[in-house]
């Protein structure tokens, strides 16, 4: 299982660096295009806001799969160790049912309607646009169940769930090392 978190943690990192850089290109062009030619580039605005919706899109699902997002810790940290990983697993839990139920059948339907319409500039469908969204969905989905599997099976420790309330973080923070 660490295997594959670690290839799809590649695929993920490499797929939105090429994103971002694609994207940071295709905006250069268009104020070139605009302010320096006089006639914007019509087919690099509609290009990056794909660019933009899929980095969005999978980058927070990378940042998902490396704990990085943001979290509100004084409440778990209420409950007794012991307490802290039914916790934890729970709140995997119900990122798993918000990112099946949102992500990947509300992103499902909203792909499926759009797949007929076609992109004025570009002329694809609309529905790679929506596409993103039930793929992320899907590696959130995965991250979790990885989660919950070194939860249970104490492999990430309560330490590692919570590294701010460990004396070395709490001096690593004052400036100690």
């Amino acid at each position: 299982m660490n295997t594959v978190k670690k290839v799809l943690d590649k695929i993920l990192a490499v797929v939105c660096i090429t994103l971002f850089s694609f994207l940071v290109l295709l905006v250069t062009w268009q104020v070139v295009t605009r302010f320096v030619f006089n006639s914007p580039s019509v087919f690099s605005e509609e290009l990056a806001k794909y660019c933009f919706v899929w980095l969005t899109l999978f980058g927070s699902a990378f940042v998902f799969g490396e704990n990085g997002h943001m979290a509100i810790d004084f409440v778990r940290e209420k409950f007794p160790d012991k307490m802290r990983m039914g916790v934890e697993v729970f709140i995997e839990l119900v990122v798993i049912v918000f990112a099946v139920l949102v992500l990947i059948m509300g992103g499902y339907s909203a792909t499926s309607l759009a797949w007929n319409q076609m992109n004025a500039t570009l002329h694809i469908p609309v529905g790679y646009l929506y596409a993103a969204i039930p793929l992320s969905g899907i590696f959130i989905v995965y991250y979790c169940i990885n989660s919950i599997y070194l939860i249970v099976t104490k492999k990430k420790s309560l330490e590692e769930i919570d590294l701010s309330t460990t004396p070395k973080a709490k001096s690593d923070l004052q400036g100690g090392m």
